[in-house]
Order: structure tokens, then sequence, then C-alpha cells
């Protein structure tokens, strides 16, 4: 009698239809398919060479923990370890307060800002005592939604009442760029408070005027002693943070400054001779900017029109987040 495969001769083995089948999609598929189908297969090949290097490296972050604690350093967590922090008794606050000023965006980036205002203070080796006020209305409902973990915050404190309210206001400072004081050193039986406001310099004195208007002192860092920026001078509520956490650190304002701001605001550090008074240069560049020498050239007899620039003083001024 005669077998299936002689009767119909199309009938064959089904792995090698399977093969067929997989060679033919092969076949069909676009050298980008095809590249990524190999790459696909050499993951799964690798699967066990991954698990085998996650365990040695788990073996070595193991030994590195067993190290640290032989020479006395505390381990933090899996990114970083440092030695035990010495808190700082100087008060650090974001007034929150400007929430009516901003739009929705820029309440969004003042959120983040506050993130990493966060992050570095439980990173750094002098921690302040941190304090979140007026926490409430557009910047509370964001913070809801975006990142419900800050309930679980650890030391920073968190209100809905004004600073001024939770503090005595002999011990306040505000800082503000709008101030003609100048802060040279950090009284760590201060609290000093920085405006929590992203206004692309649309409500500028706001922060000083509320200074005054509730008679507290204020001061603005002493940038422009130390430093010269290409670009605009205002900083965002991390950075002043940041620099207040840096000078905690290292007793040394430039060194602050250079620490922490960004390279694409183009800081300099500032030379000797030049001046910090912004609203004289603004007063001597609108001048010059329309000064207009005529210089009449001897080889064609006719009169040339030649701007001359005059080089001026650097503009100086701080103008710090508000």
């Amino acid at each position: 009698m005669a077998s299936v495969q002689d009767i119909n001769p199309q009938c064959s083995n089904p792995e090698n239809e399977v093969a067929k089948n997989e060679k033919e999609q092969t076949e069909t598929l676009s050298k980008r398919q095809r590249k990524r189908l190999i790459k696909n297969q050499q993951w799964e090949e690798q699967r066990e060479l991954r698990k085998q290097k996650r365990k040695e490296r788990k073996q070595q972050r193991k030994l590195e923990r067993q190290a640290q604690a032989e020479d006395g350093v505390e381990w933090t967590g899996k990114k970083r370890m440092h030695r035990s922090a010495e808190p700082s008794s100087l008060r650090l606050v974001i007034d929150c307060s400007f929430d009516s000023f901003m739009v929705l965006k820029d309440v969004k980036k003042l959120h983040k800002q506050i993130q990493r205002c966060y992050a570095e203070n439980r990173r750094t080796q002098h921690p302040v005592q941190f304090y979140l006020t007026s926490h409430r209305g557009q910047l509370k409902q964001i913070m809801d939604e975006i990142n419900k973990g800050w309930v679980n915050w650890k030391d920073v404190h968190i209100k809905t009442d004004p600073f001024h309210e939770i503090m005595s206001k002999e011990d306040l400072v505000y800082l503000t760029s709008d101030s003609p004081n100048v802060l040279q050193e950090l009284d760590e039986a201060k609290a000093y408070v920085i405006g929590g406001l992203v206004d692309h310099n649309h409500h500028k004195g706001v922060t000083f005027d509320l200074a005054k208007k509730l008679g507290i002192a204020h001061a603005q860092l002493p940038l422009g002693s130390f430093v010269k920026m290409n670009s605009r001078k205002v900083l965002a509520v991390n950075h002043v943070f940041e620099i207040i956490l840096a000078f905690l650190e290292k007793r040394d304002w430039k060194e602050a400054f250079f620490t922490v701001l960004p390279q694409r605001k183009g800081a300099m550090p500032m030379e000797l001779g030049q001046c910090n008074n912004e609203e004289e240069d603004s007063d001597q560049d609108s001048e010059i900017n329309s000064v207009v020498s005529e210089k009449r050239t001897e080889q064609t007899g006719s009169k040339q029109v030649e701007k001359k620039p005059l080089q001026t003083h650097s503009d100086c001024s701080e103008q710090n987040a508000s």
C-alpha cells in the first residue's frame, strides 16, 4: 500500500515546513528588519552571560561596602556614598506665595527646581533646615498629580502658612537681586528666604517690595563682585539654593558660584577694575550706541559713515531669581 507521501508528494515533514516558512519570511524582510532580528537573537543568546555579569557586579558592590564600612565611611545607597553629614542650623526657605504670578508652565518649572533643591540638600555635606512655605494652590496641585511621593520627603518642613508667620521677623533675610545690600557672610542663626517665582523677569522687584512691606532684612548674593555672565543674570531658585549649600561647604563665594552656575550662562571670573553698576552702564550704552562719527578717506574723497563702538564697563549686576 502506498504511503501518504507517495499519494500526495506535496506533503512533507512539519519541521521542514516550519524551517522553510522561516526562511521565506527572512528573505522577504528588509535589511533593517533582518538586522533587528539578528540583534534580538543575539540578545537572547547572551541572556545567561548578562545574568552572570550582574551577579559579579552585585558581589563587587558588596565587597566595596564592606571595605567602606571598615574605613568608617557610611554607605547611603546604591548610587553614592559619603561621610556622615554635618547639618547646618541655617534655615533656607522657598517662599511659594507667588502662585498667582505664574502661568501653569512656570509653576511646573518651579516644581522641578524645588525637586532639585530637595535632592541637593539630601546629598550635601552640610544640609540646611529646608522650608517650603505658602505651599498651596497650583503648585500643590501639580505636586499631587506629578509627584505624589512629596508627602514622604524627609528633612523638609512643608507649611501652608507664610514664612513670616512661622519665623521671627528678626531672623529673616529675604534674598532679592533688587536689594542694595550685598551679602558677605551667612549667619547660621538666620533664615534666608528665596522667592519661589519663575517669571522670566516680568515681575521685577516683587520680592524686594514684599520684604520692605513686611519690614524684614533683605540682601542680594555678591554675584557681581565675582562673576561676569554673558547671558541673562537671572538665577533659578535651585541655583540660589545650591550656591548657599556650596558656600556652607567651601566658605568661598567665588568657588561656590563657579561650582553651581551652568556653563551655558557663560560665567567668567570678574576682573579687577570692572564695575558693578548696571543702571549706569545701561545709560552709557544707550548714549554710546547713538554716537556716529564721519570719516573722510583720502583715496576716494567720499564721506564714509563709520560706527565706532566704544568699550564700556562690563555689565556686572546680579539678577537673582526673584
